[in-house]
């Protein structure tokens, strides 16, 4: 397919299995196309290999599940990150640093951990 335009963009998200409490973060490279005749077609890159839109149908990378709930990113991050900090940091708790989208696994229960009532 002859294409007359693309743009790329990049964006991450994290990422929670509700089956098996596997949480993950992963970046993308975005890439938006128009063919030849005006169709507008999105491809998805991810550590330099095409994939699927992870907003279609993710699949847990642990279980396999597809009932995976889709955050923005650093959400894993900043869950397991207020997990191992100290009390005084604790008090930090909103703040999730920008570059936190790496290829980070974590477990539900780590990033529900922070919620929980005292």
């Amino acid at each position: 397919m002859s294409e007359i335009a693309a743009t790329t963009v990049h964006e991450a998200y994290a990422f929670a299995c509700m089956r098996c409490g596997y949480g993950w973060e992963q970046s993308y490279e975005i890439e938006h196309h128009v063919d030849i005749h005006g169709h507008e077609f999105v491809v998805y890159t991810a550590d330099g290999e095409r994939v699927p839109s992870p907003l279609s149908t993710p699949t847990c990378t642990n279980c396999g599940g597809h009932v995976v709930r889709i955050m923005r990113s650093g959400r894993v991050a900043g869950a397991q990150q207020l997990l191992h900090a100290p009390r005084s940091a604790k008090k930090d708790a909103g703040k999730v640093p920008a570059d936190a989208a790496s290829d980070r696994h974590w477990r539900l229960s780590d990033l529900l951990h922070p919620f929980h009532r005292r």
